[in-house]
């Protein structure tokens, strides 16, 4: 096992592995409460959803782990499940049968997308510096999440955002955790942000700010309400409305799982050449989640951020991500016990993650204003949009549009600006 996942070769060890792999699972858990609520919304069984969570993100870690060796999980999506509910289901009154078999869809077409080897090659077109700015722009945008869940930034009627009430009991526990973690970090403890969510837990517990679980171990509910209803409603897909809903869905997760996968591989050095070694092979792991989720009963699947938490802790091959789903399988009968991983005891990690991601800004060309205009807008857009893939969006449409003001258009790859047109017409039409 060592030499399938490479170990001497990435510096790493089974101890090392385990630990970033149960840490990006705790900085992940969330989705297997928070999914089910938000589709359910849609109508759906939210036990055959929180199943359909678990065994999606099992199947894309395992493959993404095996194929690929990327130290990345797999699982639903929190823009995508949200844009299924609100916008699809409730805001354009379509039945979530026939938004799950859109999803279905668009999970075919990104593994037709990823065996012609067309996600890799746009992944490897991207310039550098928009590499980097897209891997510090995800940085602030997941530090921006990991405020928001600590309750330090919050709402603002009158300027959007605004600093919450930090005597709040969750935001004091949110900041124990924070100034745990960064003395733990300074001092290089190995694992550092994974003890500090352990303890932060136990503090909660203990202060009754976390409730205690009712219960260790829980029945897996059934799959029978949501899984193969896809199949009974392939024929309901063909309208413009359905078809503008499978095409978001494909351009969101496209992008959302190309931005994750270079912060990630950039975080980890594992980006060789300005290229990602086996990136197809990740997207068909990430494409074959998509599909397998959607015949269960969940939204569409993508590369989490969050794998950025285990890699800060020394994350490096696909032996994490083994253990990423072994952590799903488990959690699939030790449900109840989740409730104790509450927002504010991982909101610490995802600060101090996304500050380590933001770190890529240093290696961008600040001299070339074409490169400077494209990369700050990628970087500001997508926490001000809750959106990577908005932010990746307008750096296509930007950084052609200088380049070839500049007379340098011949430096651009075609595809890039093919793209462009593709998302100026996005931003028009849908």
């Amino acid at each position: 096992m060592k030499y399938f996942f490479q170990f001497e070769q990435r510096n790493t060890n089974y101890r090392t592995e385990t630990m970033a792999g149960i840490t990006t699972f705790l900085s992940i858990a969330y989705i297997l409460v928070v999914n089910p609520m938000i589709l359910s919304q849609a109508g759906m069984d939210r036990g055959a959803v929180f199943t359909a969570t678990a065994i999606s993100a099992i199947i894309g870690s395992l493959l993404i782990g095996l194929l690929a060796n990327f130290p990345i999980g797999i699982a639903p999506s929190m823009g995508l499940n949200s844009f299924f509910t609100f916008s699809v289901c409730i805001g354009m009154g379509i039945k979530w049968e026939i938004a799950l078999t859109g999803v279905f869809v668009a999970g075919i077409l990104f593994m037709i997308l990823s065996l012609l080897k067309i996600r890799e090659k746009i992944i490897n077109i991207i310039p550098s510096d928009l590499k980097y700015a897209i891997a510090a722009g995800i940085g602030f945008f997941v530090a921006f999440i990991g405020f928001k869940n600590a309750g330090i930034i919050v709402q603002s009627d009158a300027t959007f955002v605004s600093i919450g009430d930090l005597t709040s009991p969750g935001t004091v526990l949110a900041l124990f955790g924070f100034t745990l973690a960064v003395i733990l970090m300074v001092r290089n403890v190995s694992g550092g942000i994974f003890y500090s969510m352990v303890i932060t837990t136990i503090v909660g517990i203990l202060a009754g700010q976390i409730d205690k679980p009712e219960a260790i171990i829980g029945e897996v509910p059934s799959l029978a309400p949501t899984f193969g209803v896809v199949f009974t409603h392939i024929g309901d897909i063909f309208s413009l409305e359905i078809l503008a809903v499978i095409f978001t869905f494909l351009f969101v997760a496209l992008f959302d799982t190309a931005g994750a996968l270079i912060a990630i591989a950039s975080q980890a050095g594992l980006m060789k050449n300005n290229e990602i070694p086996n990136a197809g092979r990740a997207l068909l792991a990430d494409a074959t989640a998509a599909v397998a989720g959607g015949v269960m009963g969940t939204s569409t699947t993508a590369c989490v951020v969050e794998s950025s938490a285990g890699i800060s802790v020394g994350g490096r091959t696909g032996f994490t991500s083994v253990v990423i789903a072994g952590c799903f399988a488990v959690a699939l009968f030790f449900s109840p016990i989740l409730s104790v991983v509450t927002p504010e005891v991982t909101a610490p990690a995802l600060i101090i993650v996304g500050a380590l991601m933001a770190s890529e800004i240093s290696k961008i060309s600040w001299s070339n204003f074409t490169v400077i205009i494209s990369s700050f807008i990628t970087i500001i857009m997508m926490p001000l949009t809750y959106s990577i893939a908005t932010g990746i969006a307008l750096a296509f449409i930007l950084y052609p549009l200088g380049m070839t003001a500049s007379g340098k258009w011949k430096e651009v790859h075609p595809i890039i600006y093919v793209l462009g047109l593709i998302f100026i017409g996005y931003f028009i039409f849908l």
